[in-house]
C-alpha cells in the first residue's frame, strides 16, 4: 500500500513539472516573437520591400555600402541620381567640320535681361591641331590652343545666338597670351566675373603648364577687363598641383567665394586628375587654398551645385570614382552619392542658386556639354550640346531615373580593338 502510494505521488509532481514546463516553452516562444512586423531574427531572409532605414540584423558588405554610401537605397529614389539625355544645338557653324574651328569647355549658364548666357573656349585658326613640335603663332598645338573666349545667349536653351568674342588674348607676356580657356561665371554684388585659364605657352610643350587668371564687367555682355595676372597661384614645387590649375569653377558658399578647380598630379601615364578648393573673401583674392586639397581623387572636369545645405559634384571620368555624382554636406568631404552612365564631359549646368549661397540648394536639371574627337584624322574639333536631366529636389522626373540605357550596337562596335590589340590577341592565341 505504501508502495502505491508513493508512485502516486511521483506522478502526480511529474505531472506538475511538465505542465509548469510546457507552460514556460509556450510563454517564452511568445515573448520572442516579433512585434510590429518586427525582424529580429538574423537567420531570417532580408526583406522582400526593401526597407528604406537601414536594418538591423547582419548584412554583406554590399548590403552595408547600399545604405552607408547612398543617400536612398533605390536609386530611383535618389534626388542625386539621373540618367541623361543630349540633343543638338542650333546656331553654331562649325567651318562644315574641317577642323579649324572647335567650341569647348562651356561655362555654368546664368540667365540675365530675360536670356540664358554662356561662355566657352573657342578656337578659330587657319589650321587644324598640329602638335606641340609643330605649333607657331597660327597653328594650333592641341584644340585649346590659340583660343579666346566667346559667348552666346539663347532664349531657350537650344537655339543659340554667338555674340562674340568677350575675352581675347592679350599680348606677350600678359598671362593667357598663348591661350586663354575653360572659363566660369561668378555674379557678385552686381559685378560678373570669368575666371580661366591662362596658357603662356603651346599646350603639349611641358604638359598643359598654366594658372588661373580673370576678367570683370558690370554687364554679362562685357566690356570685360582683364586683371592681367595671376588670381591663383600653383602649388609649392613637388605639390599635387604645381603645373597646372585648370578648370576654375567659382560658386558662393557661406558667403565666400569658392573656387573648384582640377590639377593632374603624377607622371603620364600613371598620373591622377583630382579637384581642390581656394577660398576668399572677394572675387579677386587672395584666394586661400583648403589644407585637405585634392579633396576629390576623381573626375576630369569640375562641374558643382548647391544642393540642400551642402555641394553636390559630378564626377566624370578618371580616377575610380569616375561616373559618381557626389555630395558633401559642408563643401568639402565629398562622398559617392549614385553611379551612373553617359554624364556630361565639361558639364556646364544652369545653377539659378550659384550665387545665392543660402544654404537651401535646389539641384539641376540641363545645361550645356560638349563632345570632342568630331572630325577624323587630323582635322578633329570639339562641338558643344545640351544636356537634360533630374538631379533636382523641385522636380520628379521618372525618365530620368532610369538605370537601364539601350544603346545601339555600332556604339559598342566603336569600341572595337585597335590594330595593336589585335595583333597582340592573335600572336599570343598562335602561342
Amino acid at each position: 500500500m505504501k508502495t502505491l502510494l508513493f508512485f502516486r505521488k511521483l506522478r502526480r509532481s511529474l505531472k506538475t513539472i511538465y505542465l509548469g514546463l510546457v507552460f514556460t516553452l509556450i510563454f517564452s516562444c511568445n515573448n520572442s516573437r516579433p512585434k510590429n512586423n518586427e525582424t529580429t531574427d538574423s537567420k531570417k531572409g532580408f526583406p522582400w520591400d526593401i526597407p528604406q532605414e537601414k536594418p538591423d540584423r547582419p548584412l554583406s558588405s554590399a548590403m552595408e555600402r547600399l545604405y552607408d554610401n547612398y543617400l536612398t537605397p533605390r536609386p530611383e529614389d535618389n534626388e542625386l541620381f539621373s540618367s541623361f539625355k543630349y540633343t543638338p544645338l542650333e546656331g553654331f557653324d562649325y567651318n562644315d567640320g574641317d577642323g579649324t574651328i572647335s567650341r569647348r569647355d562651356p561655362s555654368k549658364i546664368i540667365k540675365e535681361n530675360g536670356k540664358y548666357y554662356v561662355w566657352y573656349t573657342k578656337r578659330d585658326t587657319p589650321v587644324p591641331p598640329r602638335g606641340a613640335q609643330n605649333s607657331n603663332d597660327t597653328i594650333p598645338s592641341t584644340d585649346w590652343d590659340l583660343s579666346d573666349i566667346w559667348y552666346a545667349t539663347s532664349v531657350d536653351g537650344l537655339v543659340w545666338e554667338e555674340q562674340g568674342i568677350a575675352v581675347p588674348r592679350p599680348a606677350r607676356p600678359i598671362v593667357g597670351w598663348r591661350s586663354v580657356t575653360t572659363t566660369d561665371i561668378l555674379k557678385w554684388k552686381g559685378k560678373y566675373y570669368l575666371y580661366y585659364q591662362g596658357f603662356l605657352e603651346a599646350s603639349g610643350t611641358k604638359g598643359d603648364h598654366c594658372p588661373v587668371t580673370a576678367s570683370f564687367s558690370d554687364s554679362p555682355d562685357g566690356p570685360w577687363t582683364p586683371v592681367n595676372k595671376i588670381i591663383i597661384e600653383n602649388g609649392e614645387p613637388g605639390t599635387w598641383d604645381q603645373y597646372s590649375i585648370h578648370d576654375p569653377y567659382p560658386l558662393i558658399y557661406k558667403d565666400k567665394i569658392y573656387i573648384y578647380y582640377k590639377a593632374a598630379f603624377g607622371d603620364r601615364p600613371d598620373y591622377l586628375l583630382g579637384n581642390g578648393l581656394a577660398i576668399a573673401d572677394h572675387p579677386l583674392g587672395p584666394f586661400t587654398k583648403h589644407p585637405l586639397n585634392p579633396l576629390f581623387n576623381s573626375g576630369h572636369e569640375t562641374t558643382l551645385f548647391p544642393f540642400k545645405e551642402g555641394i553636390a559634384a559630378l564626377v566624370t571620368r578618371n580616377g575610380n570614382e569616375n561616373n559618381t555624382v557626389q555630395y558633401a554636406s559642408d563643401g568639402i568631404n565629398f562622398n559617392i552619392a549614385s553611379v551612373t552612365q553617359m554624364m556630361p564631359m565639361a558639364a556646364g549646368p544652369y545653377v539659378p542658386d550659384a550665387f545665392d549661397g543660402n544654404g537651401n540648394g535646389r539641384g539641376i536639371t540641363w545645361g550645356l556639354s560638349h563632345f570632342i574627337g568630331r572630325g577624323s584624322g587630323t582635322s578633329k574639333y570639339s562641338i558643344l550640346t545640351r544636356f537634360d536631366c533630374d538631379l533636382s529636389l523641385d522636380i520628379n522626373d521618372t525618365e530620368m531615373k532610369n538605370t537601364q540605357v539601350w544603346l545601339e550596337p555600332e556604339v559598342y562596335f566603336s569600341q572595337g580593338l585597335s590594330e595593336k590589340q589585335r595583333k597582340n590577341r592573335l600572336k599570343a592565341k598562335a602561342e
